[in-house]
């Protein structure tokens, strides 16, 4: 049975999201790419190219997929990648069979359980000549008319993309969607982001490519020099508007972090005055640990000081000194038990103590960094 990571990698395949796969890839470097999932025990490889999505397989393929694995059928990924070379042409070969043959060499021999294999299969598409030359690496060397890797076009494209996603890796994609700050489900993240301008840039470039098809070539080479500058203004406004994009994602998620930390101060503050400073009918509640105003309930010492501490200047001496007094007031272990010691649950009592010592020692702490 796939793991939880492993079927959030195969949500990634099945979507064609290769900016998200690719980070949840670098983030979790020791993910096996190899297994099965679905009634057809099919991998993600398998599922890559059923889909036809190139970029999803290299990028596999880069992390250790396994050409030869199979699936209910006997089918390995090859097999797959043959079928739809069959049903599309040439297009999905030079995507998809290229890469998995340069990968494994020896796919291409390889049976499923009706005895098939991907030699076989491209014989009945291309012949036994061009199925011959597919066993054979130095018919397929680096070839620019053949080899889709070495378009210029391409090459440029991806350069461009691998320093954003680089970029966005370094400053948010080590994180999981719920792992970090809460977002409105109406916020386009930074991954869909990215994918709509691949997508709105590889569409740009194929409504260009069919305008020259369509042109004849006289009239190519008079538009050549005009088609070179608008290419280059679209690539520069294309990259502006990523820089200026990317800088708006990064602030409004800086004014999310502020805002969740401000309330988080907030709360804490409201339910010390509720517990502390409360009346007569609040001091004869009985408290349990949940009930302590914790600044914050589930997490660590340090965390629930940083809360504390959130909004005073450090540099400001005075001013932090005169907040981290008062905080040492509130917590201190004795003070503690004269306002709240005989309202404690009996069950929560040691508990609850242990954590006012321990907040009260770390704030001492750094009473004592201070005075130094």
């Amino acid at each position: 049975m796939a793991s939880r990571r492993q079927r959030r990698l195969w949500r990634y395949v099945e979507e064609g999201s290769v900016l998200k796969l690719k980070a949840y890839l670098r983030k979790h470097r020791d993910l096996d790419v190899n297994f099965s999932r679905g009634r057809r025990d099919r991998s993600p490889l398998h599922l890559a190219c059923c889909r036809g999505d190139d970029a999803v397989l290299r990028l596999l393929l880069q992390h250790g997929a396994d050409v030869l694995r199979r699936d209910r059928n006997g089918d390995t990924a090859l097999h797959s990648a043959v079928y739809r070379a069959l049903k599309h042409g040439s297009t999905a070969l030079e995507e998809l069979v290229v890469p998995l043959r340069r990968s494994c060499p020896n796919a291409v021999k390889a049976a499923n359980t009706a005895g098939v294999t991907p030699e076989h299969l491209l014989q009945r598409m291309t012949g036994p000549q061009t199925a011959a030359n597919m066993s054979r690496p130095s018919e397929w060397g680096p070839d620019p008319e053949r080899d889709p890797e070495r378009d210029p076009e391409r090459e440029w494209l991806d350069k461009l993309f691998g320093e954003c996603e680089d970029e966005f890796c370094e400053a948010f994609g080590v994180y999981d969607a719920d792992d970090f700050l809460p977002v409105d489900d109406d916020d386009e993240d930074f991954g869909d982001w990215a994918d709509r301008i691949r997508k709105e840039y590889f569409d740009k470039k194929h409504a260009e490519a069919q305008s020259l098809a369509a042109a004849s070539s006289g009239w190519r080479r008079r538009m050549g020099q005009q088609e070179k500058e608008q290419r280059e203004r679209s690539d520069r406004d294309l990259r502006e508007r990523l820089q200026r994009e990317h800088e708006e994602y990064l602030s409004r998620a800086a004014r999310k972090d502020e805002e969740t930390r401000q309330g988080r101060k907030r709360r804490y503050e409201e339910r010390c005055a509720a517990t502390f400073h409360g009346g007569s009918s609040a001091g004869s509640s009985k408290l349990s640990y949940g009930d302590i105003p914790w600044p914050a309930p589930q997490g660590s010492v340090q965390q629930m000081v940083e809360v504390m501490l959130h909004g005073v200047d450090r540099k400001d001496a005075q001013a932090f000194r005169k907040t981290l007094r008062k905080q040492q007031a509130l917590w201190h272990p004795d003070k503690f038990a004269q306002r709240c010691e005989a309202r404690l649950e009996e069950k929560d009592r040691r508990r609850i103590l242990e954590t006012v010592t321990a907040l009260s020692q770390e704030l001492n702490r750094l009473a004592q960094g201070l005075k130094t």
